[in-house]
């Protein structure tokens, strides 16, 4: 099925006829263009969470490829350390998005796997800081690598204006949720 255009629809689009599409006999064609775009946003959201189950189990098979004992919470942890750095567990927390109690946890565990060490902040004695290890890094990168050609080899036997299409869609979809453009350098986004 091709792709259509992102719809815009803001809070005043309710698909009701006004009074000049009134007087012009366009009732119909105004109430069945607000049912259709309802209709679009169901079929584009079902479509993009069939696509994102799809893109999960992609990411969750990279990993396993490399490391079968790491979960994906786990790698989005190793992702975020390898493109900002060391951190602090409470900035860690934050970019996880959650509480720091369990970023220590997930910590815990990835130090125990030897993914990340973990020191005393010279500056606060007080404060733990994470790096990932040479052997996390090596992760970050396999993994990544393997999902590139598993998205790559779905892409390929896709039809090519379908590609293109989808390329418009995408970049399209992950702007209008705040995500940075492709290209751009913070690799938080990764997963």
């Amino acid at each position: 099925m091709p792709l259509r255009r992102p719809i815009e629809l803001d809070s005043t689009d309710t698909g009701r006829v006004g009074p000049t599409c009134a007087n012009n006999g366009l009732e119909g064609v105004v109430a069945k263009a607000g049912s259709t775009r309802a209709r679009d946003i169901d079929e584009l959201t079902d479509a993009l969470l069939t696509a994102s189950r799809l893109l999960v189990a992609l990411s969750a098979r990279s990993i396993a490829a490399v490391d079968e004992t790491i979960t994906v919470p786990q790698f989005r942890t190793l992702v975020i350390l390898s493109s900002r750095g060391p951190a602090n567990l409470a900035t860690l927390a934050g970019l996880l998005n959650v509480q720091p109690s369990t970023a220590t946890r997930m910590v815990d565990r990835l130090v125990g796997n030897g993914l990340l060490h973990r020191r005393t902040n010279p500056d606060s004695r007080r404060e733990q800081i994470v790096a990932l290890t040479e052997r996390g890094r090596q992760v970050v990168d396999t993994a990544t690598a393997h999902r590139r050609n598993e998205i790559a080899a779905v892409a390929a036997r896709m039809p090519v204006a379908d590609r293109d299409g989808l390329v418009h869609a995408l970049t399209a979809f992950t702007a209008a949720g705040g995500e940075p453009p492709p290209g751009y350098e913070i690799d938080e986004y990764q997963l």
